[in-house]
C-alpha cells in the first residue's frame, strides 16, 4: 500500500519533466555565426548541399529557401520535377544542375561565412545535413544562385539572422527584386 502512495507523485514528476523539457524543445533555436569555413570536395556535393568545415566542425550544408536542380536521376521524380518547373528537358535540367554545383563550388573558393540553426536539412543520404546560409564576400549565395536562375525558392520557413521574415525574402528573390 505504501508503494501505491508514491505512484501518483512520481507521476506527477514524470509529467513536469516532460513538459518542461517539451517546452525547451520547442523553443527556437539561436542563429550561430560560423566564420573561416571552407568547401571540401565531396562526390555528393550539388549546388544547394555540400560539405564544409568550419573550424574544427565538418558536415553537409543543405541551403535555406531554395532548390537548384540535380545533376542525375538517382531521384528521379524530383529531377522530373524541376525540369518541369524551369520548363526544361530532364537533360538540360541536369546541366543546370552541374551549372548550380560549379557556381556554388566557385563562391565558396576562398573563406566563408556560415550562419546555422543546427536544424536537419533532411535528405536522402545516410549522412545528417544541417540547414544554413552562405555569405561569401558580403554576398549570399542563395542570392547568386536565384538571380542566375539556377535554383527555385521553396522551403522551410524560418527568420532570418537579420530577423526578416522568410516569407517576405523568399518572395522579393522569387520576384527578382
Amino acid at each position: 500500500m505504501t508503494t501505491l502512495r508514491f505512484v501518483p507523485i512520481v507521476l506527477v514528476a514524470v509529467l513536469i519533466g516532460f513538459h518542461a523539457s517539451n517546452r525547451a524543445a520547442a523553443k527556437p533555436k539561436a542563429w550561430e555565426r560560423l566564420s573561416s569555413c571552407r568547401y571540401v570536395e565531396d562526390k555528393n556535393n550539388d549546388g544547394d548541399s555540400f560539405r564544409i568545415k568550419c573550424e574544427e566542425k565538418d558536415f553537409v550544408l543543405r541551403l535555406y529557401f531554395i532548390d537548384a536542380p540535380e545533376t542525375n536521376l538517382r531521384d528521379g521524380e524530383r529531377t522530373h520535377q524541376q525540369s518541369e518547373h524551369f520548363g526544361v528537358s530532364l537533360d538540360e535540367a541536369m546541366k543546370a544542375g552541374v551549372k548550380a554545383t560549379e557556381l556554388a563550388r566557385k563562391t565558396m573558393n576562398g573563406s566563408f561565412d556560415v550562419w546555422t540553426k543546427w536544424s536537419s536539412g533532411a535528405g536522402r543520404g545516410k549522412e545528417v545535413r544541417v540547414y544554413g546560409l552562405v555569405e561569401a564576400e558580403g554576398k549570399s549565395l542563395v542570392e547568386i544562385l536565384v538571380s542566375s536562375g539556377l535554383a527555385r525558392i521553396v522551403g522551410q520557413p524560418v527568420p532570418l539572422p537579420n530577423g526578416e521574415k522568410s516569407t517576405a525574402y523568399k518572395k522579393t528573390r522569387r520576384d527578382g527584386k
